[in-house]
């Protein structure tokens, strides 16, 4: 079973026990990062708390075998998509795909109009999962620019109305 199996395994009863998900858990260098959901998200009470509660429970488990910084946070407005439950999740909204090196196209922006076990449909593009390098959800903040106008200078140009 592999750190991350270990970890997950440890954590999830915790979590359900708050009615309470695993979103993610990922292990880099010393770093493992576990990212949690709550049918209304969290927030930073909930976030603080559990981060308490996984730290003893990971102390006793000791699944993680050298030093480790644990990081425990929401999966965001942003949130990464790796498992075809996530992409799941995020049928109707927008992604971004960055594709493998192989693959025809390199990037991918649109709605996630299906996904299933073998992969996803955004805006007419069929991708299978083994040709995603990474995806995520994309938040779209305000209004988009008008068109013909690039997105720094429609900026600039709102910058010095408000000056």
């Amino acid at each position: 079973m592999s750190i991350v199996e270990r970890v997950r395994a440890t954590v999830e009863p915790l979590l359900a026990n708050q009615s309470l998900t695993v979103y993610d858990v990922e292990h880099s260098g010393s770093t493992v990062r576990i990212l949690i959901d709550g049918p209304d998200g969290v927030d930073l009470d909930e976030i603080a708390h559990m981060t308490r509660l996984i730290s003893v429970a990971l102390d006793e488990a000791d699944p993680v075998p050298a030093k480790y910084t644990l990081e425990v946070s929401s999966p965001g407005l942003e949130r990464p998509l790796r498992t075809p439950d996530h992409f799941r999740g995020a049928v109707g909204e927008l992604v971004t795909l960055k594709l493998v090196p192989t693959a025809d196209e390199r990037r991918i922006k649109g709605t996630l109009a299906d996904a299933d076990d073998l992969g996803v449909t955004v805006d007419g593009h069929r991708v299978a999962y083994d040709d995603i390098d990474k995806a995520r959800t994309v938040f779209e903040w305000g209004p988009a620019p008008k068109p013909g106008k690039p997105a720094k200078q429609a900026a600039k140009k709102k910058a010095q109305v408000h000056q």
